[in-house]
C-alpha cells in the first residue's frame, strides 16, 4: 500500500492515453490490472484505476482495428497488382 499513487496524482503525471503507443498501453493496462487484482488501495483509487484500464483497453483496440485496416488495404492492393 506504500507504492500507491492516488488517482488526482497518477492522472496529472501520466501520458494522455490518446499518445500512447500499442505497447505503451498495453503494457499501463496490465499494471493497472495487476495494482487492481492485488487490492489494497481505497474505493476511490479503484474507480480511477478501473476507468484508465477502460480507456486504455479501448486505445489498445482502436490500434488493432488500425492495423486491421491497414493489412486489408495492403491485401488489396496486392491482389489488384
Amino acid at each position: 500500500m506504500a507504492d500507491v499513487t492516488p488517482p488526482a496524482a497518477a492522472g496529472a503525471a501520466d501520458p494522455a492515453i490518446d499518445e500512447l503507443s500499442y505497447e505503451q498501453a498495453r503494457d499501463e493496462l496490465v499494471r493497472v490490472v495487476t495494482e487492481l487484482e492485488q487490492g489494497g488501495v481505497t474505493l476511490e483509487q479503484s474507480i480511477a484505476l478501473w476507468e484508465r484500464g477502460e480507456a486504455l483497453a479501448r486505445r489498445c483496440e482502436q490500434w488493432l482495428i488500425g492495423a486491421k485496416e491497414r493489412l486489408d488495404a495492403a491485401r488489396s492492393a496486392a491482389g489488384q497488382g
